[in-house]
């Protein structure tokens, strides 16, 4: 019976890359039935691959360690299983080379991994983009987290938000391609998450506060906007989309909502909802 334990234990690990493969790649059971395909990374439609390889060297990193640990385990269970094993037991005060090779060997991969993202880091919080001139972009936009939806805060002709020519949409955000987009983000309640998976942002959003994102989307397409934290009973329903445009669609775009806007009339009851 213990060998059938070892076995089982070495299922584990088997089963466990499996999933990763078949997500990756849409192969069964990631390809059908209450999965279905797409269970891996959306498509990438940022300039930037940083995100991305920091993601899978971790990845890679911690899963050699999740196949070895759980190859031993099952080697241990086989060889020395108490219905089989005839050798004598053997007490060990432990090895202090050993324990000094198991403390260090993790302290140095940590080392690695807080060194190779230092560049991830920089690039999405620290290297603001800059204009032409040298100065610090403005944003494209204002992004409001609400209870339960996204609003949307565009400045007008004078290029300056929070003025009367300002243009505001829900839920509905228009970029145009190929170039650096910064965004303001807010929270007009609770903890919200900012979060673009297509985009490879993801930015908790914290009242009282007020953060900028930026991104350089490279392809053209509509993608989701979610809300990665649980921020309250309609959490579900807090998802919006991004249209990343060409210039002249954008400006098209820009024009129409604006003066869709300028001729809608105030209705109550639809704030109410």
């Amino acid at each position: 019976m213990g060998r059938v334990w070892s076995i089982l234990f070495l299922t584990v690990p088997i089963l466990g890359v499996w999933t990763f493969v078949a997500a990756m790649n849409d192969w069964w059971p990631m390809s059908e039935g209450a999965f279905g395909p797409g269970q891996w990374f959306p498509a990438l439609d940022v300039s930037n691959h940083v995100i991305d390889h920091l993601f899978y060297l971790i990845l890679y990193l911690t899963g050699a360690v999740f196949i070895g640990t759980g190859l031993v385990l099952f080697w241990f269970l086989w060889r020395y299983d108490a219905a089989t094993n005839k050798d004598p037991v053997v007490f060990s005060h432990g090895s202090h080379a050993l324990e000094v090779v198991w403390s260090i060997l993790p302290a140095v991969v940590l080392l690695f991994i807080a060194i190779y993202q230092m560049d991830a880091w920089a690039n999405a919080r620290m290297r603001r983009p800059l204009t032409a001139e040298g100065a610090v972009k403005p944003p494209l936009c204002r992004v409001s987290g609400r209870q339960f939806e996204w609003r949307i805060q565009y400045p007008g002709e004078d290029g300056r938000l929070d003025t009367p020519d300002d243009l505001h949409v829900l839920n509905d955000l228009y970029v145009p391609v190929n170039e650096e987009v910064v965004i303001e983000i807010e929270s007009l309640d609770v903890l919200h998450s900012f979060f673009l998976p297509n985009m490879r942002v993801k930015q908790d959003v914290v009242p009282g506060m007020r953060q900028y994102v930026w991104f350089h989307p490279v392809k053209e397409g509509v993608s989701d906007i979610v809300c990665a934290e649980l921020c309250g009973w309609g959490h579900y329903k807090m998802r919006g989309q991004i249209s990343v445009v060409n210039a002249a669609e954008y400006d098209r775009w820009f024009s129409a909502a604006y003066a869709a806007q300028e001729t809608s009339a105030y209705d109550p009851a639809e704030e109410e909802e």
